[in-house]
């Protein structure tokens, strides 16, 4: 009866560090939301559509390399510090030392070889530069998931919601101004603004983890429970940059198939609007992981099942609102960055959809790294080939058919709609036959929400622009909050929005 007691009292602590970080990280996103906002509305009207493609499409690799040189360990690591055999201050640093080496390899190779970066061959001295993103980005990454298994997801929400976007608008924009007595530097602008972003990130993110921490005293390197570390680790590092690739893929395969880079910088405005939903699921992955990890080495796994439910009903109800609240008035979302990205729209609402959809595959992966790693890389790597293939015919059809290349760039939006929606039917699928239970993160209160959102936001569209953004997206979120607090919150998920001591 006590050991009963005892489970029920540590699960209640559990959803309770869930929702805490939930909360701190949905502040974060609005913080990210309202700095994101300028730094597209600087580089849409300030730099235009066709260096905005040129950005996206060369930070690509830089991000590439850094997913990769994290190893997996920005949710492996929450398993190395769960076994409490060693320091935690020496563990961190072992993980800091394996990513700082690869991402140094790897800043290296695109240094010498830029290519990936700039396939077209054009690039300038300062250009050249974004290299040096790779091992801050992999290092900040780490840092974030050491000081997340302390539930200190605050450091998240600073480094990542506050110091990241606004430093990439304010240097964005100083650029800029700097570039009208000397012009050779505006056409840097975006990529120096980045590489400000990030290396500010990371100072930000360096600075609680010491705090929390310490440095590690008689540390000494261990190069073959490095070595043997990482090599247990590339399931995960794998699912990792599968996770990534996905958002990357259609960006990448409109510029092989020769997308003029006006169209690739709508197609990216429309992805930066809908992948800040993405921040949302994000927002309880460093939470979730040890949770998850402390219950699966006690065996208790109702309490993963009904964990990840819980969790997952949380983030595709916050995910469905905020698709609805963006996506009903995408075109003046869209019209906020310039005249000419309103065409992004269409791409904007599949892009929107696909959050919601992956919604399911993110929080049952939380807990499939622990239990069938290998079995869920296959699974990613069947999403990702599905998307490519999916993205090639759709464009190749609307090639062949003469339309649009937005029209191009709507379907690989479509593709990776259904890729995401197939991939959460498999995983959920699969955690549950390995908990003996059923996950599902699907409620009927979701369509009573939607409804009257849908309604609202349908009114507003005969209003200005003007009106329907200030007025029509809060008015949309607020009937949306409301019917799913009444129809679809119960008790357990009210816990979301009480404070409460850990």
């Amino acid at each position: 009866m006590d050991l009963h007691a005892d489970r029920q009292t540590a699960e209640q602590q559990d959803i309770a560090a869930l929702a805490k970080g939930g909360r701190t990280n949905f502040f974060g996103f609005l913080l990210r939301l309202a700095a994101r906002i300028p730094f597209l509305f600087i580089a849409g009207r300030l730099y235009g559509a066709e260096d905005l493609g040129r950005f996206a499409s060369a930070t690509i690799a830089v991000e590439l390399a850094a997913q990769l040189a994290t190893l997996g360990q920005k949710r492996g690591l929450a398993q190395q510090l769960a076994r409490g055999d060693r320091d935690g201050a020496e563990v961190v640093a072992d993980a800091l030392l394996l990513s700082g080496f690869v991402s140094a390899v790897l800043a290296a190779l695109l240094y010498i070889f830029p290519a990936p970066m700039f396939p077209s061959g054009h690039y300038t001295h300062l250009q050249r530069l974004l290299p040096l993103t790779v091992v801050p980005m992999a290092l900040g990454d780490i840092a974030l998931a050491a000081l997340a298994y302390r539930f200190d997801v605050g450091a998240t929400v600073r480094a990542r919601s506050v110091v990241e976007p606004w430093t990439l608008s304010i240097v964005a924009g100083f650029v800029w101004l700097v570039g009208l007595w000397m012009l050779p530097i505006r056409e840097s602008g975006l990529i120096l603004a980045y590489v400000a972003s990030i290396f500010a990130a990371t100072m930000t993110a360096f600075v609680p983890l010491v705090r929390s921490y310490g440095l590690p005293r008689q540390w000494s390197p261990r190069p073959i429970d490095l070595l043997r570390l990482a090599g247990s680790n590339l399931p995960l590092a794998g699912a990792d940059a599968i996770e990534w690739g996905t958002r990357k893929l259609d960006l990448f395969l409109l510029g092989l198939f020769h997308a003029p880079p006006a169209v690739v910088g709508v197609y990216y405005v429309a992805q930066q609007v809908a992948t800040l939903p993405q921040k949302l699921k994000t927002s309880f992955e460093p939470i979730l992981g040890p949770v998850i990890t402390r219950n699966l080495q006690s065996g208790n796994y109702p309490a993963v099942a009904r964990q990840v439910c819980q969790v997952g009903f949380w983030i595709t109800a916050a995910q469905a609102g905020v698709a609805l609240a963006l996506g009903i008035p995408g075109a003046a979302v869209m019209g906020l960055v310039g005249p000419g990205f309103v065409a992004g729209t269409a791409a904007l609402a599949l892009l929107l959809t696909a959050e919601v959809a992956a919604a399911p595959a993110v929080v049952s992966e939380a807990a499939l790294i622990y239990v069938a790693r290998l079995r869920n890389l296959w699974i990613s790597l069947g999403m990702i080939a599905l998307q490519g293939v999916l993205t090639v015919g759709f464009m190749l059809a609307a090639r062949r058919a003469g339309l649009d290349p937005l029209v191009q760039a709507a379907g690989a939006a479509a593709a990776l709609a259904i890729a995401l929606a197939c991939a959460s039917v498999v995983k959920s699928w699969l955690l549950g036959t390995l908990l003996g239970d059923t996950i599902t993160n699907w409620r009927w209160a979701l369509i009573w929400a939607a409804a009257p959102a849908v309604l609202v936001g349908a009114l507003m569209k005969l209003a200005p622009e003007w009106v329907e953004l200030a007025i029509g997206i809060p008015a949309i979120l607020g009937v949306y909050g409301a019917v799913i607090w009444r129809r679809g919150f119960g008790p357990e998920d009210r816990i979301l929005f009480r404070k409460q001591t850990l």
